[in-house]
């Protein structure tokens, strides 16, 4: 069985705010789908959210800030999952929420050291 890395992104800022009910429905989705992989045995990192801001360091020492305002799909979070194929990977990864509000799904494959 291999380990997949599940990426999410997402325009955040053409995002319309949400209530606080909203945000609570949206939560309870997550879960459900992680606890769905979980139930499977497939989950290895329950993953986490990752802030908007950040920082890109370059050779020679560069450092600029990121992500790169230009992006309009930012990274929104990950987890990491196990499956015996990349179509196994897809497949769990159809059920995220993110797609139900125009974000995506990035599946790869990790390849240990």
């Amino acid at each position: 069985m291999k380990e997949f890395l599940l990426v999410f992104r997402n325009d955040y800022a053409a995002m319309p705010e949400a209530t606080a009910e909203e945000r609570q429905a949206i939560m309870k989705q997550w879960m459900d789908w992680i606890g769905g992989i979980a139930q499977k045995n497939k989950l290895v990192d329950r993953g986490n959210r990752l802030g908007s801001a950040g920082k890109v360091i370059k050779s020679n020492n560069v450092i600029t800030d990121g992500p790169y305002i230009e992006s309009k799909e930012l990274i929104g979070g990950y987890t990491i999952i196990k499956a015996d194929s990349y179509e196994e990977a897809v497949e769990l990864s159809k059920g995220c929420p993110i797609l139900t509000v125009g974000g995506n799904v990035e599946v790869r494959d990790i390849v240990p050291m």
